[in-house]
């Protein structure tokens, strides 16, 4: 099993989904974050007083899945979240080693 971790623009929040939703993910945690990397932020105008954004809104997607089907995810969430400019997002991936349905006490992939 692996935990992939996507950080994307939010208004791309819904495409992805529906992307991740037709290939049969059962389920994600989203949250909203901020953060900055190579965009690191910018100078807005408000009221006409110069301030800077230091933080870039992002939605981070959280899911874990069978290793079986890693790779499809990961390349259905770049393509549907990629816009061509900076500040797309990134993917991770990591080792999952364990799963506990709270409910059931089922394990492993039965678990997810």
């Amino acid at each position: 099993m692996n935990l992939i971790i996507a950080t994307i623009k939010p208004f791309k929040l819904d495409e992805v989904r529906e992307a991740l939703t037709a290939l049969g993910v059962g389920g994600m945690m989203v949250a909203e974050i901020k953060g900055f990397g190579a965009q690191s932020g910018h100078t807005e105008i408000y009221r006409g007083a110069e301030y800077a954004v230091n933080f870039v809104p992002k939605v981070k997607i959280e899911l874990v899945v069978a290793s079986s089907m890693t790779d499809q995810i990961v390349e259905t969430i770049q393509s549907t979240a990629r816009t061509d400019k900076i500040g797309d997002g990134k993917i991770f991936v990591l080792d999952v080693q364990q799963a506990v349905r709270v409910r059931t006490g089922e394990t492993g992939e039965d678990a997810l």
